[in-house]
């Protein structure tokens, strides 16, 4: 091999490595703007139900959930990648069912109009995800 095709190959690896990380760090900033839209600007209380007490649902608990979805999402299709013929189309049927699964959260435990702030947010979510993450360079 020589250095001319490893230079492609890393530079292929890190264009790769950086539209997945761009396109998590897209799908916090979505639920964060939501978050925004919503919570203060337009003045609706984002709440959950959390047994008998309900919890507000913050700018941060917005951030760290919807980074820890898409790297979970991130590390999924990478195991795909390297185990499956077709990793995009796995990929996406996956996160479809637990995008749906995840539906279940708002649903159930969000109170009153925060509920459809909540449902859009995992929708904003699971959207660039869905669609940004197999569509990066190297994925069948």
């Amino acid at each position: 091999m020589t250095n001319d095709m490893r230079r492609t190959d890393t530079t292929w690896t890190t264009t790769r490595r950086t539209g997945r990380a761009l396109t998590v760090a897209a799908g916090a900033a979505g639920a964060l703007l939501l978050w925004v839209l919503n919570d203060p600007w337009a003045g609706i209380d984002l709440t959950v139900r959390e047994g008998e007490a309900t919890r507000h649902i913050g700018p941060a608990a917005v951030v760290v959930a919807a980074l820890v979805a898409g790297l979970a999402a991130w590390g999924l299709l990478a195991l795909l990648e390297r185990t499956v013929r077709r990793p995009a189309r796995t990929f996406q049927v996956i996160a479809l069912i637990v995008l749906v699964l995840s539906l279940a959260g708002p649903l159930g435990s969000g109170v009153g109009s925060s509920r459809l702030v909540l449902l859009g947010m995992h929708l904003t979510v699971g959207a660039a995800l869905i669609i940004g993450l197999p569509r990066r360079r190297g994925c069948r």
